[in-house]
């Protein structure tokens, strides 16, 4: 989609005059991502069609909770909407996609990313944004209740959205905050180190000194790798074609055979 002279209008009350803009490699969830060239920035923006339902919810969720995770995510300068789009204009940072392999220089940083995440108080806002996406993987109702919390959390921890800078990093893509069990997130990463190419031993240990695991009761965390085997599993069955799913069961499968859960 390039950007017609309706959406320019839209924003440059906020950008000044746009030179250019440039669309990002990244940025699937969204209807638009693009780095916006103009008078008052660069901003990084993201779009959505203002439409009812999920997309939507998700671009609102991700403008409400960013004032509570600076510094470890971009600032939002803006925001701006009509009928036809809801856009939000972040400051513009030099990073580049992280890198989850072993003997990565960038797995510190992560790792300080996730936990500094774990340490951020509980805003208000989330407090009706129970997590519950992996409630209809878990066996029963019980385990379903060990993700439960009062941590904010991100859920999506992946190498596209822990961007690597000169000096530091950021999280980014809060496109679904939720409030859960502060385990999630690094059971997330630890989820994605297995992925990248770590054994379930060695991806454990790079999140072992993180309080949110190490005071997490070990049942939970079963349940929670039982549960994420169980999705990825889901995701391969409607697209047997896409490798990468396939790449995701298999780290599961690892993992929860590491931790000797049973899964049927």
């Amino acid at each position: 989609m390039t950007p017609d002279p309706e959406f320019r209008a839209l924003i440059e009350p906020h950008t000044g005059i746009v030179s250019e803009i440039r669309r990002t490699k990244y940025g699937f969830s969204s209807d638009l991502t693009a780095v916006v060239e103009c008078e008052k920035g660069p901003f990084f923006v993201k779009a959505m069609h203002n439409r009812p339902g999920g997309r939507r919810d998700s671009i609102t969720r991700e403008r409400l909770i960013n004032p509570f995770v600076q510094p470890i995510s971009p600032a939002l300068r803006w925001h701006a909407q009509d009928e036809r789009w809801i856009v939000l204009g972040f400051e513009a940072v030099e990073g580049r996609p992280s890198d989850l392999a072993p003997g990565s220089p960038d797995l510190p940083i992560v790792v300080e990313l996730v936990n500094a995440l774990g340490g951020l108080p509980l805003p208000a806002v989330a407090g009706d944004w129970p997590e519950t996406r992996w409630d209809r993987f878990a066996r029963d109702a019980a385990e379903a209740e060990l993700f439960r919390g009062d941590t904010l959390l991100h859920t999506d921890i992946n190498p596209d959205n822990v961007l690597i800078g000169a000096r530091n990093g950021w999280l980014v893509d809060w496109a679904w905050p939720t409030r859960g069990a502060a385990f999630i997130d690094p059971a997330t990463l630890v989820f994605q180190l297995v992925a990248a190419g770590h054994s379930a031993e060695a991806a454990e240990g790079w999140v072992a000194d993180c309080p949110a695991w190490r005071t997490a009761d070990p049942k939970a965390i079963d349940a929670y790798a039982a549960a994420s085997l169980r999705m990825q599993q889901r995701f391969a069955e409607r697209r047997p074609d896409a490798e990468w799913l396939g790449a995701m069961v298999k780290a599961a499968q690892e993992w929860v055979t590491h931790r000797g859960v049973s899964v049927s």
